[in-house]
């Protein structure tokens, strides 16, 4: 259904010509770049002996990107499991193509429900989070929030609404003092810079309507932090979009869902907000 979708760009696919033809996607009804598969394909059923398969099909699209063969990149979701259990260390798609882009850092946001909310930490053990918002990580992640919404989004003087990591932002320190001594010395900073950001927030008043209206964007501290409040919003339609990278990157905001591989019941509606969006914020635009 989603490759008969009329876009205003040209869009290839890149995948196993098998594979996409047993799903569906008729010969013709679009570019194919055919990345073969490793080993045979059952649909909802795991397999390691694809992990590397996977990597192949992200490096392509990262390549082209960095190459200027493509103007953006769409990817899908992955099961980060079935990756680690052939051998390759993967925490997600936002941190490996960083590392293929060789950046240093990135930004991973979300867009649906009339929100955009990004992530200060990613994909982490909770009980690892708060050694991981240090100074130099949360200024980086404000500049590059800042900055691409000022290009990619094209919002003249973004406003950025900062979530406190702990209850009631810390209590004045009684409930936690990284609030004291990170979030707020990085705010005043990234205010001296020019950037719009106003926090520490603490997280259950935040996403109330009167401080969205003037905000473009949140940035929690954590995943589970922020993302509930815009799936609650947008799910089916959210978008996930890594800032930082030197290329456009959007994917949808859902997991794998097994239980409907080649059922035809998925819905591809995240899918099509992902193209839609990564179109739009594409150079070529």
């Amino acid at each position: 259904m989603l490759a008969r979708q009329p876009l205003p760009a040209r869009v290839v696919v890149l995948g196993d010509e098998g594979l996409l033809a047993a799903r569906g996607v008729a010969p013709g009804s679009t570019a194919i770049e055919h990345v073969p598969l490793a080993a045979p394909s059952v649909a909802g059923r795991l397999d390691p002996a694809n992990g590397r398969y996977v990597l192949d099909l992200l490096d392509r699209a990262a390549d082209g990107c960095l190459a200027g063969e493509f103007d953006a990149m769409v990817t899908a979701p992955v099961h980060k499991a079935v990756i680690n259990d052939a051998g390759f260390a993967f925490t997600g798609h936002t941190e490996y193509l960083a590392a293929r882009a060789g950046v240093a850092h990135v930004v991973m946001m979300l867009v649906g429900g009339g929100l955009r909310v990004a992530l200060a930490t990613t994909h982490l053990a909770l009980a690892d989070v708060a050694r991981a918002i240090t100074r130099d990580g949360l200024i980086a992640t404000l500049r590059i929030l800042d900055r691409d919404l000022r290009q990619r989004f094209r919002i003249a003087r973004p406003r950025i609404l900062v979530a406190g990591l702990n209850p009631h932002s810390g209590e004045g320190g009684h409930l936690g003092r990284e609030e004291i001594e990170v979030i707020e010395p990085v705010l005043r900073a990234a205010n001296a810079q020019g950037i719009a950001a106003e926090g520490p927030i603490p997280a259950d008043t935040l996403f109330v309507p009167e401080r969205l209206q003037r905000a473009d964007c949140v940035l929690a501290m954590y995943h589970d932090q922020g993302l509930p409040v815009l799936k609650y919003a947008s799910f089916g339609k959210g978008v996930n979009v890594t800032l930082g990278l030197p290329f456009v990157r959007t994917s949808v905001d859902h997991g794998t869902a097994l239980d409907l591989a080649g059922s035809g019941r998925a819905d591809p509606g995240s899918l099509l907000e992902a193209l839609q969006l990564a179109i739009k914020l594409a150079p070529a635009a």
